[in-house]
């Protein structure tokens, strides 16, 4: 397949100049057949031109057909055979033969955040962003599977490289990846995610829960209105909306254990228009957090068993909209455990670290629910730097790409050598 990027011309294959630090100490040899480090060091500047060009051209979610025909025209160029999504906004490209695959996840969309950087690949699409590190995910699972494709027949089984749209959107992109057909026949998924708190030459890792499930509720409620004077003669509307927004949270933290971390946060409250009139109608809507997955499973029948409880004194009616995101990632302790013998190899024990839980969500998390996988922190921070995630100041240290292709590479033939064991 020969896939034409739209939109905008691939200046990436030009040079970059870069300032050229030390790169861990880890002795990869072992794993690869050909030195995986002199294979990096090669083709870094490239990597690097290609990650600029990705965060200068960002596509929102749902948009990315010129970033998914770019990723597509590289592999073609080496040789690889991608197959693009229906939607033609994603893609995957399968390197290697033989029984087991496993695969390599990344995320190619933006968000809708203006670039403030004042840097030479600041996005020239107005107020769209790279703010999340997708371009960088992007190009790291690309340039673990150019790698791994230059080992030809001593690559010990198949690797499956998915590059999904939408992450940042609901419904996300993981699920049109999965409605494809192509996460089948694998056995086994990794990924990484920037973590600007994380040293650049480091990797958090963690089993279990490292991200939250994310879903989002709308409570609707209305009365007949009436006159601020006459309270008892109506329902108190804004009194009914406040009782949700406090009684709600709380209720819900004494019915579910404490250590499923399941909460309910509102973030926007709109009733009425004059200080004197009673509204007939308001609306409160919030997200729902969790680290549990069963908790998760039993969140929205009891969140709107609470609205119900909450409400019915008032004598508001109620109508509860819930909307779900995504489960939590919970990395499958074999996998967490490839990804941790795979930083050791490549990096040395001094580089990995432990990572705290998030209460944000990451739709990786549907990859789960069909096979084992993990997903772990890839260290892109600088030191005396404050920057965070979803910030238009956002942005990452380069060496951070070829240690995240390193690794990646060496988690994909750790875990085709296990398998064929």
């Amino acid at each position: 397949m020969k896939s034409e990027p739209t939109g905008h011309t691939p200046c990436w294959k030009g040079e970059v100049h870069s300032a050229d630090a030390k790169r861990p100490n880890g002795d990869c040899r072992r794993l690869f057949p050909v030195n995986l480090d002199a294979w990096v060091a090669a083709h870094e500047d490239e990597l690097i031109r290609f990650r600029r060009h990705v965060h200068a051209h960002p596509d929102l979610s749902n948009t990315e057909q010129p970033t998914a025909a770019l990723v597509a025209e590289r592999l073609v160029e080496a040789g690889l055979r991608p197959v693009m999504l229906p939607k033609g906004n994603g893609l995957s490209c399968d390197i290697g033969s033989g029984e087991h695959m496993v695969a390599l996840r990344a995320d190619l969309d933006a968000l809708p955040l203006p670039d403030v950087k004042d840097v030479p690949y600041r996005s020239t699409v107005e107020g769209v962003c790279h703010a999340c590190g997708h371009d960088v995910h992007t190009t790291v699972v690309l340039g673990a599977g150019l790698a791994l494709a230059s080992l030809g027949d001593a690559l010990p089984g198949r690797v499956r490289l998915l590059f999904q749209p939408a992450e940042e959107a609901l419904p996300s992109g993981s699920l049109d990846v999965i409605n494809a057909g192509r996460l089948a026949g694998v056995e086994e998924i990794f990924a990484l995610h920037c973590d600007p708190r994380t040293l650049t030459g480091q990797v958090g890792l963690r089993s279990g829960a490292i991200t939250a499930a994310a879903d989002f509720v709308k409570v609707d409620l209305s009365g007949p209105g009436g006159h601020t004077a006459r309270p008892h003669l109506t329902v108190d509307l804004v009194t009914a909306l406040a009782r949700v927004v406090t009684d709600v949270p709380a209720l819900l933290a004494r019915r579910v254990d404490v250590r499923s971390a399941l909460s309910l946060v509102f973030g926007a409250v709109h009733s009425g228009v004059a200080p004197n009139a009673i509204p007939q109608s308001g609306t409160v809507s919030g997200s729902v957090r969790c680290l549990d997955h069963a908790a998760w499973e039993l969140a929205p029948k009891l969140i709107e068993q609470l609205v119900h409880q909450v409400v019915a004194p008032t004598g508001a009616v109620a109508h509860v909209e819930y909307n779900r995101g995504m489960p939590p990632v919970v990395n499958h302790p074999h996998s967490a455990g490839v990804l941790s013998e795979a930083a050791l190899e490549t990096l040395g024990p001094e580089a990995l670290v432990d990572t705290q839980q998030s209460m944000g969500g990451e739709d990786f998390s549907w990859y789960l629910e069909h096979c084992w996988g993990a997903m772990a922190r890839l260290g892109v921070g600088r030191p005396g730097e404050a920057l965070d995630l979803h910030q238009g100041s956002f942005d990452i240290d380069e060496k951070a790409i070829g240690i995240g292709v390193r690794l990646l590479a060496n988690t994909a033939l750790i875990a085709l050598r296990e398998r064929a064991l």
